[in-house]
């Protein structure tokens, strides 16, 4: 068979085959100098790391003879991408030409191999490639799309056969495959925050939008039988005073289908770098989707990248939009096109109604991106990979037989995570448990004793139980009974004590006013902030809401202290952790729920752990010992990194130091928390327990707290870069057989005290297959809701 394997650009060395170098081929229906989406927002990033090749589908000639693999070079990642030409003649006759030109391609190839597909009809010339992973990118459901080949589902069944591992492009999706694998992951569109949000900025006007006048709706993307255009043309003629923008290749669809009126105004396909600055100029962004077959699973990606150029958003009722935008004011969701219209007036009013909507978009946008998504998916596949060869099966361990001579489950830490495993486990599981912990007491940072003087103190710095959840605090209702307590702080400000979180009376003691209502506040505010677009940083949260001077005052100082560095480092969840008030609330906390135990932390980790099936082992290190008492699983709830010896380097967290005294007077301060933001002072906050247990005393006891680089781990520290290296070692994790990693540390998040019991409650039930004598028990505690 003739084969020819020209170039049309001719690879520099750069791309040429490194001895050893992993290679990713992604073989996709979409082409790479398409649109610019998902497969290229993945490919472009694991391009760092991989030599990507991006197999596209066939091009036909008539008369070209010998096929031929076309190949160019993404200039800026270095992603090749590889375009069979074939002759006319050959058409439905391809497999082994395309076979023969994929192995031409990857003669030279000797490390490990990726195979990577978007699409099914691509299997058969490649599945006889050895691969370390096969990985089946389902972002949409092709079966349903106009002209999909009859054959398209019979070849699906095959490739989530074939495949390790199987990835969705959103929720809808996962949960029509879920059953059909059992390594299936859901990965809702992303976004690339960064580029679309140049649109709230300074932008060049692009030379075919600059005439049209406003208001302007705009739409990007293909333009395909998934669009509703009968929609598109009753907008226009109900509002002959909006323009109708739409930017994006047509489709699949003839152009003599499209609406044409006056004030609809196709532009044709733009490039991805200059889609902000086509939105710069909209008042309103649509999604007028079709309700049918080929958009019921669909999750779009047109959808982030509208709300982070701050454009508000209509959308018809597309399920996965429904489902992970529909709560947010950015996004409105109509079904007829009255109620889309009336939307479209609605989103135009909330342009002019402040930034609230935007606000709450970011915060959003900011919990999910291209970044993450590639980091999360390379994990999951070195997981894969990781156990390929491994016999040793992961058991529950509810179905272990109880061995009076070892025990079912060992423990690693006494605190919130390790005892509400231990609990789960004996009481309702009905398993034997060893608890280690190498601190010489029970319930982790939540320690607490009577000091010398009588008082209850916290060993460890003060600790407020607070949660919406209601099954988290039944739960614990099981151990303690609760003191009602609102939480309250006071800033040490100039020589005042001023509450915190900033509310009115705040800012009237601090500034000498008499602000009287929330709309006096609001405005004080708006005087005084700094709009930033998009948010990223601590900082940049405090800055838009109250202003550089506020912000200074109160978080600057504060954060520099107790995490090393500057809020203009540290992702913006630090800072938005805490409220900016326009009333006189002067709670630190909102949730419901708010209480002390009554008789403290450590009487309530007593009777957690009070269970003839669980034994504590303390003053020890886990290590020490983990082989002297055998076991078939081992919960771990310490530092992560430090489970895998470090290998990839040191996870980084804050510590504290405990300055713990008794003064000889019976109040010390008005509250129980009086915080220090200004930096001249060493310490960030002291403590009085009085006021959290309800003790009375002729003395008071205080701990002032002065945070470190050095010492126990309490915090890690939330920066892109420790995220990257925490997906290092989950990948490590997940490819542990009988090992479960709980809790802050082990999971390296910032949880506060409710949501470490949710996360191990929510892993209890994911190992628990529970026994008929607990299965009454675990039903009356109605836990089924996973919190994490």
């Amino acid at each position: 068979m003739n084969i020819e394997t020209p170039s049309i650009f001719a690879p520099s060395s750069d791309h040429e085959l490194r001895v050893g170098q992993p290679v990713l081929i992604c073989f996709s229906h979409l082409r790479w100098s398409f649109v610019f989406q998902r497969p290229q927002h993945l490919m472009t990033r694991f391009a760092a790391n991989h030599r990507v090749l991006f197999w596209e589908e066939p091009i036909y000639r008539t008369g070209l003879g010998a096929a031929r693999l076309l190949r160019s070079v993404c200039p800026d990642s270095s992603v090749i991408a590889l375009t069979p030409e074939l002759d006319e003649a050959m058409r439905g006759q391809e497999e082994a030409m395309l076979r023969d030109l994929l192995d031409a391609e990857l003669s030279g190839a000797d490390g490990s191999l990726i195979r990577w597909y978007y699409t099914p009809m691509m299997l058969d010339f490649s599945d006889h490639l050895a691969a370390d992973c096969v990985v089946y990118d389902c972002m949409d459901e092709l079966s349903a799309f106009k002209d999909a080949p009859p054959e398209l589902l019979v070849c699906e069944q095959r490739l989530i056969e074939r495949a390790d591992i199987v990835f969705t492009g959103g929720t809808s999706l996962y949960e029509a495959k879920r059953d059909r694998h059992a390594n299936v992951h859901a990965f809702p569109s992303s976004i690339d925050a960064a580029h679309f949000a140049r649109a709230r900025g300074a932008t060049e006007v692009p030379a075919d939008q600059a005439a049209i006048p406003g208001p302007r709706l705009g739409f990007a993307g293909v333009i395909d039988e998934r669009m509703n255009l009968d929609l598109l043309a009753a907008i226009a003629d109900a509002r002959p005073d909006w323009s109708l923008v739409v930017v994006g290749p047509v489709v699949k669809i003839g152009e003599d289908a499209l609406p044409r009126r006056a004030n609809i105004y196709y532009l044709g396909g733009k490039s991805y770098a200059a889609l902000p600055e086509y939105m710069a100029g909209w008042d309103v962004a649509l999604m007028p989707f079709a309700i049918n077959e080929a958009t019921r699973f669909i999750s779009p990606t047109k959808t982030p990248e509208y709300l982070a150029a701050g454009c508000p958003v209509v959308s018809t009722p597309i399920t996965d939009v429904v489902r992970h935008y529909g709560a947010l004011d950015a996004v409105a969701i109509a079904d007829t096109a009255e109620a889309f219209i009336a939307a479209c007036e609605n989103a135009l009013a909330l342009r002019s109604a402040g930034n609230a909507w935007r606000d709450a978009a970011d915060a959003q946008l900011g919990r999910g991106s291209w970044s993450s998504t590639a980091l999360e998916m390379t994990a999951l596949i070195e997981a894969e990979i990781a156990t390929r060869d491994a016999h040793e099966p992961v058991v529950s361990p509810t179905t272990w037989p109880a061995k009076a001579e070892h025990y079912d489950v060992m423990i690693v830490g006494a605190g919130f995570a390790g005892a509400v495993m231990a609990e789960r486990l004996a009481r309702d599981g009905g398993k034997r448990v060893l608890v280690v912990d190498r601190r010489p007491h029970i319930a982790g940072n939540a320690f607490d004793h009577r000091d010398a003087a009588g008082i209850l103190i916290h060993q460890y710095g003060p600790h407020i139980f607070h949660t919406n959840s209601t099954e988290i605090f039944d739960y614990l209702s099981r151990f303690t009974e609760w003191r009602q307590y609102e939480h309250r702080v006071l800033a040490e400000v100039d020589g005042k004590q001023v509450p915190m979180p900033i509310n009115r009376t705040t800012m009237n003691m601090l500034y000498g006013l008499d602000l009287q209502t929330e709309a006096d506040v609001e405005a004080f505010l708006a005087a005084r902030a700094e709009p930033v677009d998009p948010i990223r940083t601590s900082a940049d949260v405090v800055v838009s809401k109250v202003g550089r001077e506020l912000y200074e005052t109160f978080f600057r100082g504060y954060t520099r202290k107790q995490w090393g560095m500057d809020p203009s480092e540290l992702d913006k969840s630090v800072t938005a952790r805490v409220p900016t008030r326009t009333d006189t609330d002067d709670r630190y906390f909102s949730d419901r729920y708010q209480v002390m135990p009554l008789e403290g932390y450590t009487l309530m980790f007593e009777r957690m752990l009070d269970h003839p099936n669980i034994d504590l082992l303390l003053g020890v290190d886990y290590a020490d010992v983990r082989e002297a008492y055998p076991h078939d699983h081992l919960v771990f709830t310490g530092p992560i990194d430090e489970y895998f010896g470090h290998r990839y380097g040191r996870l980084p967290y804050r510590s504290l130091r405990f300055e713990h005294r008794t003064l000889e007077q019976e109040w010390h301060q008005p509250v129980a928390v009086v915080n220090y933001p200004n930096e001249d002072v060493p310490y960030t906050r002291i403590t009085e327990y009085k006021h959290l247990t309800g003790q009375t005393a002729e003395r008071t006891s205080i701990t002032t707290e002065y945070p470190s680089a050095t010492g126990d781990p309490y915090y890690p520290i939330p920066r892109d870069e420790n995220q990257a290296l925490y997906k290092r070692y989950e990948a490590l994790a997940l490819a542990e057989p009988n090992v479960s990693f709980v809790g802050r540390l082990a999971t390296y998040r910032y949880y506060n005290m409710d949501q470490v019991v949710g996360q191990a409650l929510a892993t209890y039930r994911r190992l628990a297959v529970v026994t008929p004598d607990a299965r009454s028990e675990t039903a009356a505690m109605q836990l089924g809701q996973k919190v994490a």
